[in-house]
């Protein structure tokens, strides 16, 4: 299913969507855009989001940009133990719903 080829169809939701599409870039470019946080801050960010999600588009997408900002091979390990630690602490938060409150 995972081909970066497949990103090329993305043209298809221009064209059948191109307002809702159109709106969907200008707010990514804003996103990601420097301000308060850098731009490698905000890619760093969005590989850790992507590697929690599991995307194997965004983590592509994401690490090309974050290291194009600067990333070194020691900020994206450092960044993949974070989304390891968030995700693994998101089970660890939730399974305390296994429990009865008494």
């Amino acid at each position: 299913m995972y081909d970066m080829k497949n990103l090329s169809r993305i043209s298809h939701l221009e064209a059948n969507a191109s307002k809702g599409m159109e709106a969907f870039w200008q707010f990514d470019r804003a996103a990601f855009e420097e301000g308060a946080v850098s731009a490698l801050t905000k890619q760093l960010a969005a590989v850790a989001v992507a590697l929690t999600t599991q995307c194997p588009y965004c983590i592509e997408l994401h690490v090309k940009a974050a290291r194009e900002a600067g990333a070194t091979d020691a900020q994206l390990s450092e960044i993949a133990l974070v989304a390891a630690a968030i995700r693994a602490g998101g089970a660890i938060t939730h399974a305390t719903h296994m429990f009865e409150a008494k």
